[in-house]
């Protein structure tokens, strides 16, 4: 392979890591498979002896400087990624190469922008964190939105999804969450992230057909709150969940995903609809797919390969909307999300 092609991939045996190494191969690039166990981590190799293992662990700076050695560029895939992302992000910056992670832990993301940002930006190293189903998708979606406009009312991210059945890293994520917050929820108003104990409400919305209109929980509050306003000038950003899919996700005993084809994607399907008001005028940008684990891997992956073909905005650490084109990073996701600009509508 050529120069540009190696990307380590850290939690390579989790459930989304083996989406992103499959994608990875898919597309043409060579995996170097990391992470603290190695035991996994030659299991998942064992099928192709070509692939590279090279353990690591987030307490032993000098093992991710190994596991990055000779790369072009990491994707971290291993939560909690309130203990991964600084330490592989560090690993990173030493090496000088672009970090991409799939992180939909709000906190965590918080803290990628608030501590790497100049010394990003200063290194000339792109970071993007959460180029994900959550908090990447999202924030593309209302970048494509918005088009023209430099500025909106507000943001709305409704997540229709037929069902969530978190993976142990999902419900792990979601432990180390809440109890940073103290068990409190969390919401983007006013220009700021602020916490509060109100309980949720339930909101009917109009989902585009098929699904239509929907029972959701209001402000299921997600990873778009930090990626949307990281670079767009909008003070209400609010995200919603349907509420069978925050149903499964609270259950104790939803089990995890299980795979339905011969990709390892499960039956689950999603539609992700975005709208942004300003004014009395509404545009909306819509994708559907199946999959939100496996659908974080082309995310992820052409998010690094649109870093490493120079096909960037911006330097340091970055949302997926700031960094790259939004329509067309969401049309070259064809044929994993289909994606549709909607007419926009104006109101009385």
């Amino acid at each position: 392979m050529g120069r540009g092609r190696t990307v380590t991939v850290f939690g390579a045996y989790g459930h989304t890591g083996r989406f992103v190494v499959a994608q990875l191969r898919e597309r043409g690039f060579v995996p170097v498979l990391s992470g603290r166990d190695a035991g996994k981590l030659r299991a998942l190799a064992a099928p192709d002896p070509g692939l590279e293992v090279r353990p690591a662990s987030v307490d032993d700076a000098a093992s991710l400087d190994r596991a990055l050695d000779g790369a072009d560029a990491v994707i971290n895939c291993a939560g909690p990624f309130a203990v991964t992302a600084a330490p592989v992000i560090e690993a990173a910056l030493r090496t000088g190469i672009p970090y991409v992670d799939v992180a939909a832990e709000i906190e965590a993301n918080l803290d990628t922008f608030t501590h790497f940002a100049d010394r990003a930006r200063a290194a000339g190293v792109v970071i993007v964190p959460a180029m994900a189903f959550y908090g990447g998708l999202g924030d593309l979606l209302a970048t494509a939105a918005m088009g023209d406009w430099t500025a909106a009312d507000e943001a709305n991210i409704a997540y229709g999804l037929s069902s969530w059945h978190p993976t142990p890293g999902t419900r792990t994520a979601g432990a180390v969450s809440g109890e940073r917050r103290g068990g409190r929820r969390v919401r983007y108003t006013d220009g700021r992230l602020e916490y509060h104990e109100d309980q949720p409400t339930l909101l009917k919305w109009p989902f585009p057909e098929p699904m239509g209109t929907r029972e959701v929980i209001g402000e299921f509050t997600m990873a778009d709150v930090v990626t949307i306003p990281s670079h767009l000038s909008i003070p209400e950003v609010r995200t919603h969940m349907t509420t069978e899919a925050a149903r499964d996700l609270s259950a104790p005993d939803t089990p995890a995903p299980t795979a339905a084809d011969e990709n390892g994607r499960s039956d689950q399907t999603f539609l992700v609809d975005a709208v942004v008001r300003s004014g009395g005028t509404e545009r909306r940008a819509v994708a559907s797919g199946r999959d939100i684990y496996a659908v974080s891997a082309p995310l992820a992956v052409e998010a690094v390969h649109r870093i490493l073909t120079g096909q960037t905005r911006t330097v340091g650490v970055a949302s997926a909307g700031e960094v790259f084109d939004a329509p067309g990073f969401l049309r070259a996701l064809s044929p994993h999300i289909s994606f549709e600009l909607r007419q926009q509508q104006t109101g009385s």
